[in-house]
Order: C-alpha cells, then sequence, then structure tokens
C-alpha cells in the first residue's frame, strides 16, 4: 500500500490544532487576550485504525467499526493501477468533508440529519456528481476515479457518499438488494434511505423491496450493513470487473472475499458460481448455486445457472428442473428454453427440443444458438425446407459467421437445389478461405451442376487443405471433362 501513515494530514492538524490553542491562551495584545481562529479539527474517523491500513487483508482482519471505508476503497484502487496515490484521495475525501463540516456550524446545526441537504447540495449541485445508467466501464466502480470523473452508479457513489459520513461522524449505512446498493442514515430515531443515484433523494423501504424483488428470507437484504459488509458488496462488483477483463483468478479472489464476508448474499453465490464454471470446478459451482436458490428461491437467475451446472454434469433431468423453475419465475428467460433443448437433445426426444428451441425464440427472434439448433432437429429429421429457413434466419443475424453459410449449403444440398447450395459455400469460403469442408462441399455441388473444372479445382484445394478424399472421386471428375 503506498499510503505513507507517517504524514498524515489528519495527524499532523491534531498536532498543529493543539499547538495553536497553547500559544493562543499565552499570547495578549492590547490587554486582550486573542480569540483563538477557527483551527482544523479533527475528522470524526481520525482514530479508526482502518485510516491507517496497508492491505485489504489488514481490513479485513479489523472488525467492523475499526474500518475507515474510504481508506479500503481507495487500497482496492491502488491494487488496480500502480498510478493511484491513495493519499492524494484521502485528502480529498477530508477537503469534502471538512467543507461540509464547516457549512454546518455556520448555520449553527449540530452534526446529524441536518448535514444531509448540505451534502446532497455539495455532491451533486456544485461538485457535479453524477450518476451512469450502466455500470459498463470498471473506473465508474474505483473511488479514484469516480472523484476524478465525477460519476459512477449505485455502489461506487455509496461508497463515496459512505466515506464522507464516516469523516463526519455520520450515522450512515449502505444497504443491499438484489442488484442495487443505497445509503441509509439511521441515528436510531430518524431513519430514512438516501438513493445516490438521484441526487440524494429518499425512497421508502417498500420501493426497494417491490423494486427489487428483495427475498423474504432471512437475508443481509435492506438490513443496514456494517462496513466490513459494505467492502463485501464492494468485492462482488470488483470481481465483476475483473471478470470482464478475464482476469477470471482474481474474479474468483475477489468474489471469495464477496462470499467470506456476506454468505448470504445471493448475487455473491451466483456471480463465484459462474466462475467456478467457467474453471471447470463444476461441484463447487453447483454448491454455490444451490446456496443461491436456497437465499433467493423467487430468483431465476440462480436457478437458471444451477441447471446449466446440473447440464455439464450431464443430470439432465435435473437440469430441465431447474430450467423449468427459471422459467415458471421469468417466462422471459429465453437462454432457458435453450438449455432445455440442448438438455432434450441428448436424451434424444426431438419433438420436445423442437417445442424448446420455438419458445425460446418467441422470447428472443434473434437469438443465433436457438435458431442453429433448430435448424440442426430439423435438419436430422430430413425436413430441409425448415432447416434451411432457420440456417437462413442465422446467417441474417450472424452474417459473418463462416459454419452457418456452411450448414446452410449442406442443406440445399441434400434438398437438391445445388444452385443455392454452391451460393452458400462460396460464401463459405470467402469468409472461411481455409475451410476444407466447405471446399469440398462446393466441389460436389459443382459436380451436381456438371461444372467439372470448378468442381475438380475445389476438391483438389479440399485436399491440399488437409482433407482426405478418395481418389476414385478426382478419378471420376477428370475423366468426365
Amino acid at each position: 500500500m503506498k499510503m505513507e501513515r507517517n504524514y498524515s494530514p489528519q495527524r499532523f492538524l491534531r498536532t498543529q490544532s493543539l499547538l495553536y490553542i497553547f500559544l493562543c491562551s499565552l499570547c495578549v495584545l492590547g490587554g486582550e487576550q486573542l480569540k483563538p481562529c477557527l483551527a482544523d479539527e479533527p475528522l470524526a474517523n481520525a482514530n479508526l485504525e482502518g485510516l491507517y491500513a496497508k492491505s485489504i487483508e489488514a481490513v479485513l482482519r479489523l472488525p467492523p467499526e475499526q474500518i475507515d471505508l474510504g481508506t479500503a476503497a481507495l487500497i482496492v484502487s491502488e491494487s488496480w493501477s500502480d498510478m493511484v496515490a491513495g493519499t492524494k484521495y484521502q485528502q480529498q475525501l477530508d477537503d469534502i468533508a471538512t467543507e461540509i463540516r464547516d457549512r454546518l456550524k455556520a448555520k449553527n446545526e449540530p452534526m446529524g440529519v441536518a448535514a444531509i441537504p448540505i451534502i446532497n447540495n455539495y455532491l451533486f449541485n456544485e461538485l457535479k456528481f453524477k450518476a451512469i445508467d450502466k455500470a459498463t466501464d470498471p473506473y465508474d466502480l474505483f473511488l479514484h476515479s469516480v472523484m476524478d470523473r465525477r460519476q459512477g452508479y449505485c455502489l461506487s457513489l455509496s461508497v463515496l457518499y459512505l466515506a464522507i459520513g464516516e469523516r463526519l461522524g455520520l450515522p450512515l449505512y449502505g444497504v443491499v438488494v438484489p442488484g442495487h446498493f443505497f445509503v441509509r442514515y439511521d441515528d436510531g430515531k430518524t431513519r430514512f434511505n438516501i438513493e445516490a443515484t438521484h441526487q440524494g433523494n429518499s425512497a421508502p423501504d417498500e420501493y426497494y423491496i417491490e423494486q427489487f424483488n428483495v427475498p423474504k428470507t432471512d437475508t443481509i437484504y435492506m438490513t443496514n450493513l456494517n462496513k466490513r459488509q459494505a467492502l463485501g458488496c464492494f468485492f462482488n462488483n470488483l470481481g465483476n470487473v475483473y471478470k470482464d477483463i478475464n482476469n477470471i483468478n482474481q474474479a474468483m479472489a475477489s468474489m471469495q472475499w464477496a462470499v467470506y464476508i456476506n454468505p448470504s448474499l445471493a448475487e455473491s453465490r451466483t456471480n463465484l458460481g459462474t466462475i467456478y464454471l467457467k474453471k471447470n470446478r463444476i461441484d463447487d459451482a453447483i454448491t454455490e448455486f444451490q446456496a443461491a436458490t436456497r437465499i433467493s428461491p423467487d430468483d431465476a437467475k440462480p436457478h437458471y445457472n444451477l441447471g446449466n451446472a446440473y447440464q455439464r454434469r450431464e443430470w439432465l433431468n435435473d437440469a430441465i428442473n431447474e430450467y423449468t423453475a427459471a422459467i415458471r419465475l421469468d417466462p422471459n428467460v429465453a437462454e432457458a428454453y435453450l438449455g432445455m433443448g440442448v438438455c432434450y437433445d441428448k436424451l434424444n426426444q426431438p419433438e420436445n427440443e423442437i417445442d424448446a428451441y420455438l419458445k425460446a425464440l418467441a422470447v428472443n427472434p434473434n437469438m443465433y444458438e436457438a435458431m442453429v439448433n433448430l435448424g440442426n432437429v430439423y435438419f436430422n429429421k430430413g425436413v430441409f425446407d425448415a432447416a434451411i429457413e432457420q440456417y437462413s434466419r442465422a446467417a441474417r443475424v450472424n452474417p459473418d459467421n463462416a459454419e452457418i453459410y456452411y450448414q446452410l449449403g449442406v442443406a440445399y444440398f441434400q434438398k437438391g437445389d445445388y444452385a443455392n447450395a454452391i451460393k452458400s459455400h462460396l460464401k463459405t469460403v470467402e469468409l472461411a478461405p481455409k475451410m476444407a469442408d466447405a471446399h469440398y462441399a462446393l466441389g460436389l455441388a459443382y459436380y451436381k451442376t456438371a461444372d467439372y473444372d470448378l468442381a475438380l479445382k475445389h476438391i483438389k484445394t479440399a485436399e491440399r487443405l488437409g482433407k482426405a478424399i478418395d481418389p476414385n472421386l478426382i478419378t471420376t471428375i477428370e475423366n468426365k471433362k
């Protein structure tokens, strides 16, 4: 950790404040004691052990009440980029908190509820912090870049808000619901929610419970999180950031921290299970997905993911049951219908497979995998017109995929439509000039149309690319010339 605690601005200010008060008590001018100036007082987090932590491991060894959330978030920033100097941003947080405290004093208001409108006005109107619609950029998570760019999403803006609150000694808490994070003021008498994505406006608990489908099971959802639990939510999002840049090992480590800290957070369980599945740790994935379904039994996502894990284990009927549960909870999960179709294919139940793919396409008409798989079922049944229809749709959705034009060409060939077979295979070799099977199929189609020169050309190209060719075929074509 690059933060050098020996030169803490707050420690320096505490020393200077004491020295100044001592001198002011001694100095006299014209028989009158000098009035003490408004020397900076230490902020409320000055004595937190977490303010001087140098690693996340050190932070997590602390009791929750000793964690400094802002410092912890900046340690994560430094782990992300060697260019980040945490002390710079600590000072900025201190400056923001000091400004808010001074404004509150100027109004002769005690530190408490009255600070909230001042924070909201300063952060969102004067400093122009704003919320973004989608959390797709990793720099919208990290506290340093949120402060630099003055934008973030629900979790990152809430972490900023909480970091300022802990410097002011305000009773602020993070609150998590499925897919969202917000702040709550709760001093034991006054309690209200603060929505950092809407300039600090307040919404009642009922809004979040209904809007985000909060499960009724015994979880941390809608509770006042301690700082350790809030940090666990941060690790969940950090794991998603690492997964998005394909750093799977770091993503897994972050998600493992998230689950260790908040074992009743269904999203973290599901996300860790997805990473385990990606690393082929199927049994571990099943454990996480099963836990997620127990925590949030009415959430379709963990059921769908558990179905995927069962499918990988070849527990096909169990997989179908989980996909069915996901669809019952959310009929618009097209991927669940797709998964069911794959299971029915392995169980050799073509009619059920067709039905599953048709339902997937009813939900998502542009689902490429469902079109291709449905086309394959029809092809295997010898219903070539229906196969051609699905392959053609898939080619329109994914026009740069050579494989789908190859499948389309083979279907046309089986139907006896050699002209369209040639057209499709020409497109295939245009997109994939080294696909030996496509050249071979093109050669056969030319042979059927009596274009023996082109037939021989593409058959020999296929052979040169590594496809085994029956010498008798070449002899037959040469004899036709």
